[in-house]
């Protein structure tokens, strides 16, 4: 018995060993330095000495985006491309801008849950969960409602008010989240998906395909 429980002890160290990861960054901050020519999962670190307060701060987000555009919004990133000092720590943000009308194309985040909140305007959101049920989700948000968009899943956003722009900040669970936008990715890839095989997808005529693919 007392050498059963041995080896039960032993497997469980092992395994503990072998699952364990790093629940958090290891140090203060890390902050991105985009000159350095190495390549890691991430962004390699600036030499703590030479970092600056300028490199945890981001000035803009009161700017309006330039909505002029096919869907009608613009989304002001604040990822580790922007602010530096968002290295390693798991966060980065967005504003988004809608015309009236507007939307925000389904996409997709492969990397980051997000959390969206309406600041301006009234918008109409949504996601659709995993096959093989393909449930929609959705709820008309007003000022200072909260959204969120599980990790990875197909969502949109949308301005229902002919009218009046809307605005709304969101927050995102990646300092790099990634971001494809479905048509774009589907219709736009470069090069083209073969005509034939997003036909039979989609169950369409094939010059129907090669219509939406010219659009990209």
């Amino acid at each position: 018995m007392a050498s059963y429980l041995l080896l039960l002890g032993l497997l469980f160290t092992t395994f503990s060993c072998i699952l364990a990861t790093d629940p958090s960054q290891l140090q203060d901050f890390c902050v991105a330095d985009p000159n350095r020519k190495v390549f890691v999962n991430g962004v390699v670190c600036k030499d703590p000495k030479l970092v600056k307060a300028d490199d945890f701060f981001f000035r803009g987000l009161n700017m309006m985006g330039n909505t002029y555009n096919d869907v009608g919004s613009n989304v002001t990133q604040v990822f580790v491309a922007q602010l530096a000092g968002l290295n390693t720590l798991g966060i980065s943000m967005v504003r988004i801008d809608y015309a009236p009308l507007g939307i925000n194309a389904p996409h997709t985040h492969p990397r980051a849950t997000e959390i969206l909140t309406v600041i301006e305007g009234r918008l109409l959101v949504g996601f659709v969960t995993s096959n093989p049920d393909n449930t929609l989700f959705t709820k008309v948000l007003e000022v200072g409602d909260v959204f969120v968009f599980p990790q990875g899943l197909i969502h949109f956003q949308a301005n229902i008010d002919e009218h009046a722009n809307a605005v709304a900040i969101a927050a995102l669970s990646s300092q790099n989240p990634g971001v494809i936008t479905i048509a774009n990715a589907v219709f736009g890839s470069n090069p083209d998906i073969d005509a034939n095989i997003l036909a039979k997808a989609f169950q369409v005529d094939v010059d129907v395909v090669t219509k939406i693919q010219a659009k990209f």
